[in-house]
């Protein structure tokens, strides 16, 4: 795919904010045709680009009221182990690879602080892999 233009980069600035966005909306937005606009989305995602379509939820209206970022130093050698066994665990929303002082980190939801210290100690640490855990609270999420 060739390089993204000023254009591109609306449309994904646009989407991100409404993905539900018509696409005559994101076309008025951008300021280019809907035919234009649709050909631009289809290009995106042809190229992987545009990956998918997603909803942003509260967490604590799901009744997640304890969240924490979880960082973990891990064996060199078991990342794939480690990784099929953290997909496991359902209260994970996001992980990554990471280079540092730790190996992966993690963005775990609880619905309380028993159930995030029984994924913490009882789920994540279980994994044999895993050498340390760190877990930093989150009082507040903020979305871009």
């Amino acid at each position: 795919m060739t390089a993204l233009d000023e254009i591109d980069r609306a449309i994904l600035d646009e989407l991100r904010r409404d993905a539900r966005a018509s696409m005559t909306a994101l076309a008025d937005a951008v300021h280019i045709s809907r035919a234009g606009a649709h050909a631009r989305i289809r290009r995106l995602t042809d190229a992987g680009v545009i990956t998918g379509y997603t909803v942003r939820t509260d967490p604590a209206k799901l009744g997640h009221h304890a969240s924490a970022y979880v960082t973990l130093a891990i064996e060199q050698a078991s990342w794939q182990l480690v990784q099929d066994r953290l997909r496991e665990i359902p209260e994970i929303e996001h992980m990554a690879l990471v280079g540092g002082d730790f190996d992966v980190i993690l963005l775990v939801r609880a619905n309380d602080a028993r159930h995030l210290r029984r994924i913490v100690l009882e789920d994540i640490q279980a994994i044999p892999s895993i050498r340390t855990t760190r877990t930093t609270l989150i009082f507040e999420d903020f979305e871009r």
